[in-house]
């Protein structure tokens, strides 16, 4: 293992980048969903409760295929796995163009989610086997900083495309080109070795994996901690475009803007979170940021006046940006021996969080307008940091 990090990061140049771009080629598709969850909504003859269940199906299939994950990240080599996750998505951009109905985009969204079952825990599981451990909270910053930027390059490309094409026109536009240089990089750059794959004598040894994470309180912790952060996070991922829309009658070039300050914000948080992961400790830095986090959430919501309320919403969005890379370095360390299956299970929470957010965020918003469905989801913010901190463990403590 020595001898292969030390190969991988002196020869490996393009190694880092292509998972970063990986990770931000994956976000395009979910700001478009975002941005113009009204326009689709329009399309098919469906209000925005209704349409933002799209959400609620990627999240449910990414959660099973996660699962899965965690079998196929033992056999399978680790490229292999990341590159059918970048073809799924490119599936899934290109079935959502040609929908028909609703119930298309819904399992072609949810193509996605199968897709980004793949990628994820395959990136973060590289990062943790290649990068080494003095350099691996700020590569996990990076990565998770690249990702953000689908979220500040694409609202206004998204929102400019949609003016002159609408909401399908994106797709081809914006969405597929980024999918395939993503799959071109990883192609390059991700090395074909692995010394995950294993050929295993029978199928229990493949759920040994599973069983040295569930037996694990402090793991198990850091899995429903991640449900919870990921739960509370769909109030700014998935909703807060169409609160500004809604809530305060604005446009969705304003909205566009909106989406992109609270991504600039939380690639900042992400990246500034790395020096810090090694100095307060993985534990102690995501406790303070679920805090923090989850309160400012539940403060725009609450927040009458228009300029105030985005400014909460650029606090928040630096404080997730913060808590992803800390939890991210947190569930990184706490098995090494078991990482592929760790980081699956922790993809798996994450999506089942979003979907919880979604279904209940959407439940609220219906029963109890924009305040409800801030006041629930950023509670579950502050859940999550009680979680990690009575249950989760520092896993670098001598």
């Amino acid at each position: 293992m020595g001898n292969e990090l030390g190969q991988t990061e002196k020869n490996g140049r393009l190694f880092l980048p292509s998972l970063a771009f990986s990770y931000f080629a994956t976000g395009p598709l979910g700001v478009l969903v975002s941005l113009l969850l009204v326009d689709i909504g329009l399309t098919f003859n469906a209000d925005v409760s209704l349409t933002s269940q799209v959400n609620t199906s990627y999240s449910i299939t990414a959660f099973v295929f996660a699962l899965l994950m965690g079998v196929l990240s033992v056999r399978f080599r680790r490229k292999t796995l990341l590159i059918i996750g970048i073809l799924l998505t490119c599936s899934s951009a290109l079935s959502f163009y040609f929908a028909w109905d609703f119930v298309v985009v819904l399992v072609a969204y949810s193509l996605s989610g199968i897709g980004w079952a793949m990628i994820s825990p395959t990136v973060f599981t590289l990062i943790g086997e290649r990068i080494s451990l003095a350099k691996r909270a700020n590569a996990i910053g990076l990565t998770v900083a690249a990702g953000a930027l689908g979220y500040v390059i694409g609202p206004l490309l998204i929102a400019w495309i949609a003016s002159l094409g609408g909401w399908r026109l994106c797709l081809v536009g914006f969405v597929m080109p980024v999918l395939l240089v993503s799959l071109l990089m990883a192609s390059v750059g991700v090395p074909s070795s692995s010394r995950n794959v294993q050929k295993l004598p029978n199928g229990r040894d493949y759920l040994k994996g599973f069983k040295d994470v569930l037996s694990n309180r402090s793991a198990v912790a850091c899995i429903v901690g991640d449900a919870l952060r990921s739960t509370a996070f769909v109030a700014t991922l998935i909703y807060v475009a169409s609160f500004f829309r809604t809530h305060f009658q604005k446009s969705t070039e304003f909205a566009s803007f909106v989406l992109l300050g609270g991504a600039s914000c939380y690639a900042i948080g992400s990246v500034i979170a790395g020096p810090f992961v090694n100095r307060l400790g993985r534990k102690k830095l995501t406790v303070v940021n679920a805090v923090l986090a989850g309160t400012f959430t539940i403060c725009y919501y609450l927040t009458p006046n228009l300029w105030l309320s985005m400014t909460l919403v650029m606090v928040a969005s630096l404080f997730f940006g913060m808590l992803v890379s800390s939890a991210n370095s947190l569930i990184l360390e706490q098995i090494p021996e078991a990482r592929g299956t760790m980081m699956s299970l922790s993809t798996a929470s994450l999506n089942l969080g979003s979907a919880l957010g979604t279904a209940i965020g959407g439940l609220a918003l219906s029963s109890f307008g924009y305040g409800g469905l801030g006041t629930t989801l950023g509670a579950m913010g502050i859940a999550a940091a009680f979680v990690f901190l009575l249950f989760a463990r520092e896993p670098l403590n001598k």
